[in-house]
C-alpha cells in the first residue's frame, strides 16, 4: 500500500468551493475524485475503493440524504465514512445525517479547507 494514494470523493456542485477543497486534499497527497451531482457520486462510490466521502446535501439529481441512504444500504459502500459538508445547519438536518450513518456533519460556513482536511485526517486516523 506504499505507493497507493488514499482515494477520497468530494461531492459538491459549487465549482469554486469544490476546487478549493480538491486543491487542499490533493496538496496533502490524496487521490481526489469529484462529483457535482448525486447520481455521479453513487457511480464513483460503487466503482472506486474510497477511503472517505465529503458530501454536500443540496446537489442536483439526487440530494445528499438520498446519496447517503444508498451508500449505507450498499454492502460495497456502507463502511466508507461520509462527512456531510453542507450549509444546512439546522439541528434536525444534522441529527438526520448522523442518524443515517454520517461520520460527521460540518457546516461549510464554519470550516476552512484546512479544518476540513484536519477532520478527514482525524476520521481516517492519520494524526
Amino acid at each position: 500500500m506504499e505507493n497507493e494514494k488514499i482515494k477520497i470523493l468530494i461531492v459538491e456542485d459549487d465549482n469554486f468551493l469544490r476546487e478549493l477543497v480538491v486543491k487542499k486534499m490533493s496538496d496533502f497527497g490524496f487521490d481526489v475524485l469529484q462529483a457535482e451531482n448525486g447520481q455521479k457520486a453513487l457511480e464513483i462510490a460503487k466503482k472506486e475503493s474510497l477511503a472517505i466521502i465529503l458530501l454536500d446535501l443540496i446537489i442536483p439529481e439526487k440530494d445528499g440524504f438520498e446519496v447517503l441512504e444508498e451508500l449505507k444500504n450498499d454492502p460495497r459502500t456502507q463502511k466508507v465514512p461520509v462527512i456531510i459538508l453542507s450549509n444546512l445547519g439546522q439541528k434536525e438536518e444534522i441529527q438526520r445525517g448522523l442518524n443515517m450513518g454520517a461520520a460527521d456533519f460540518l457546516v461549510k460556513a464554519h470550516y476552512t479547507p484546512d479544518e476540513i482536511l484536519a477532520k478527514v485526517k482525524q476520521i481516517l486516523r492519520m494524526e
